[in-house]
């Protein structure tokens, strides 16, 4: 599973210099989280958990707070949630998912993006079952077995717990994110989090080699990447170096 944390940690580099878009898709995000639950993080815990999440991401505190401000209001935009499954260049899996004030025009986005690179667009489940909903957290450390025994005496179910390259890798079911975080944060009150997330974790990786079909998944994930509709994309790929 320990691939998950590069992958991730890959795409969103990608990404990093687009940070008016960043900006612009947490702030959606937020808007639906508060709107929805409540704009207060004490009483939300998925808007205290994005807050966290944008905050680690260098989002700006006005931009959060604009967000919240708007989901307060009466009116404003009414974005719902889509989910598209597919499979991308190479063979690979692809789940996207979006938020949209239109549905239409988020479909024929995405819908280009797996046709203008030989890819096939999908029905709901057709790569999601290839997948674990997990909550996974990333921090420095070097005792596996440790950090197992700590979680396992919380009471908390934990998938797995595994360490690579001076990195501990917690997976546990997305239901017990706020637990596995309370648990670690208490039980080492200097834990800086690499990563602490709820995402989508391949129960198995498809490597794309050949310049063609690694030009074309890049081709892919740029297009999807220039959506303003599409929030997350996760996949199974694994680029030959």
């Amino acid at each position: 599973m320990g691939r998950a944390y590069q992958n991730r940690k890959a795409d969103m580099a990608k990404t990093a210099g687009q940070k008016t878009k960043v900006y612009s898709k947490y702030g959606k995000e937020i808007y639906v989280v508060a709107k929805n639950g409540g704009s207060d993080p004490d009483n939300n815990l998925a808007l205290r958990r994005l807050i966290e999440k944008a905050k680690k991401d260098q989002v700006p505190t006005h931009v959060i707070n604009n967000a919240i401000d708007k989901a307060n209001g009466a009116g404003g935009e009414n974005y719902e949630p889509a989910r598209y499954e597919g499979f991308g260049p190479g063979g690979c899996m692809v789940i996207v998912d979006c938020l949209t004030d239109n549905t239409n025009r988020t479909i024929k986005d995405v819908r280009q993006a797996f046709t203008k690179t030989n890819s096939k667009i999908g029905g709901v489940g057709s790569a999601s079952f290839m997948f674990d909903h997990q909550a996974l957290f990333v921090f420095k450390g070097d005792d596996e077995d440790a950090i197992l025994e700590v979680l396992m005496m919380a009471d908390v179910d934990v998938t797995d717990v595994e360490h690579e390259d001076g990195l501990i890798s917690v997976y546990a079911p997305h239901t017990e994110f706020f637990k596995v975080k309370t648990t670690l944060s208490e039980e080492m009150p200097d834990v800086t989090f690499e990563m602490e997330e709820i995402t989508w974790i391949p129960q198995d990786y498809k490597t794309i080699s050949g310049e063609d079909d690694i030009a074309a998944f890049e081709k892919f994930m740029g297009m999807l990447n220039d959506s303003d509709d599409v929030q997350n994309i996760y996949h199974n790929a694994e680029i030959e170096q």
